[in-house]
């Protein structure tokens, strides 16, 4: 009760509902544009080249950041693939460039600046990949399969391609536009909407399944799924939620004629402090061999980084370890915290001001982001573990719907807009969703 209570308590906060609805919109938007062919598409090929990719795990993780419009060879097809590629260039060149890095260091100005420059390297990128999608179109086209294009001259290309970079850049404006006026980190929010949009669809799909005679998906299949599903969600939670504590002594002070004896407070350190990210970042460069694959001559990508096999989950798994230790360290940093607590008059008791507190935190997140790390791998790959002995149809549903990366980015997401709604209910004193939390009744 009193979590419909809360939901409740959404809709009275002006502020808060008006984020919400403002979100609903824009996602209806995007939705829409997942079903708007692009210029010059055979529309009888459609469903051909959605049978022909359809059982590639990479084709299909393209499609969770198209939100799945790339089966639909729509405008939206790029997705938000091009700005998630862009991010990753900056974020690693504040490492790399002191002058990106100073720039980063100059506070919201300096966060303005960058996010201006990633969108210029969108561009780029998304023309890129728009060109390398065309081509793979067009060797669609062969084979005396029905013709993809009317017409396949260099302006239809062009046509395509510039398709294609308008259709990413609205997705990116529309992202920005939920982080800044709706609710939610925008680029997160369009890809679990695509995921979620897609549930239902693949649900019936199976239902299907096991009616019909001779299939070799069963109830108890699905039963084995279901349990996966919500062990895996439990499992996200707990592990996002789970927080490392380190006391904290503030030593004592005075306050106009009075000495004020110092308290104790903690310092929470997450086990998984880049959340969903790493996944996101790790899964969209995953994107780059199928995309090489289609140049002539690169053909044997594809069948290296093929899912399931060993190149693809030690790169997979690399690269969410990467991702996981620099997102962790780059807005967490032990340096600044130590000097931090310094400034303050705050230390850890049985430990030394300064470096030593600064070394000793360093240890405790290194150790604390290799449990999240080695989580997040386990989550994200262990579908291609247990799907290797099943049809071909809960393989399907498994890598796709019901995936580690699906799980982990819907919950992951979800719990960030939790998260920001109890943030609104008890700053005007309402209840949260877990916890009496504030005040009930008052309105804000």
């Amino acid at each position: 009760m009193q979590i419909l209570g809360s939901f409740r308590n959404i809709f009275k906060i002006a502020e808060l509902r008006k984020r919400i609805l403002f979100t609903l919109g824009i996602l209806l938007v995007f939705r829409l544009g997942a079903h708007i062919p692009l210029p010059g598409i055979n529309p009888s090929a459609i469903e051909a080249f959605k049978d022909l990719y359809g059982d590639n795990q990479i084709f299909n993780i393209m499609q969770i950041f198209s939100g799945f419009a790339l089966g639909n060879l729509a405008l939206f097809s790029l997705g938000i693939m091009p700005y998630i590629t862009a991010s990753i260039i900056m974020q690693l060149l504040t490492k790399v460039s002191p002058k990106v890095e100073a720039i980063a260091k100059e506070g919201a100005a300096g966060q303005r600046k960058i996010q201006q420059y990633t969108r210029y390297v969108t561009v780029p990128i998304a023309i890129v990949q728009g060109f390398f999608a065309v081509q793979a179109l067009k060797a669609f086209s062969g084979g005396g399969r029905i013709p993809m294009f009317d017409d396949t001259g260099i302006g239809a290309t062009l046509l395509l391609v510039l398709g294609l970079l308008g259709g990413a850049l609205f997705i990116m404006w529309l992202g920005e536009q939920i982080t800044e006026h709706g609710i939610g980190n925008g680029a997160s929010v369009l890809i679990m909407a695509g995921i979620v949009s897609r549930m239902p669809a693949v649900a019936l799909n199976l239902i299907e399944k096991v009616r019909e005679p001779g299939e070799l998906v069963t109830g108890a299949d699905l039963l084995v799924i279901g349990i996966l599903y919500i062990g895996a969600i439990f499992a996200v939670v707990f592990v996002t939620q789970a927080q490392r504590r380190i006391p904290l002594q503030h030593a004592k002070h005075i306050r106009g004629r009075r000495m004020m004896s110092g308290g104790r407070n903690y310092l929470p350190l997450r086990v998984n402090t880049a959340g969903v990210m790493p996944v996101i970042f790790a899964s969209s460069l995953l994107i780059i061999p199928f995309m090489l694959s289609q140049v002539p001559g690169m053909a044997f990508l594809s069948d290296i980084f093929a899912r399931g096999s060993f190149f693809y989950a030690v790169f997979f798994a690399a690269m969410i370890y990467f991702f996981t230790y620099f997102w962790t360290y780059l807005f967490f940093q032990p340096n600044e915290i130590a000097n931090n607590l310094k400034e303050y008059g705050s230390f850890i008791p049985g430990i030394r001001p300064g470096e030593n507190t600064a070394n000793y935190i360093n240890t405790i997140l290194a150790r604390i982001t290799l449990c999240g790390a080695t989580f997040l791998c386990i989550i994200a790959l262990l579908p291609d573990m247990v799907s290797a002995g099943m049809g071909s149809a809960i393989q399907t549903a498994l890598l796709t719907f019901l995936g580690g990366t699906g799980i982990l980015i819907v919950v992951g997401v979800s719990l960030d807009i939790t998260q920001k709604m109890e943030s609104y209910l008890l700053m005007h004193h309402y209840s949260g969703f877990v916890g009496s939390g504030g005040i009930r009744g008052r309105k804000g």
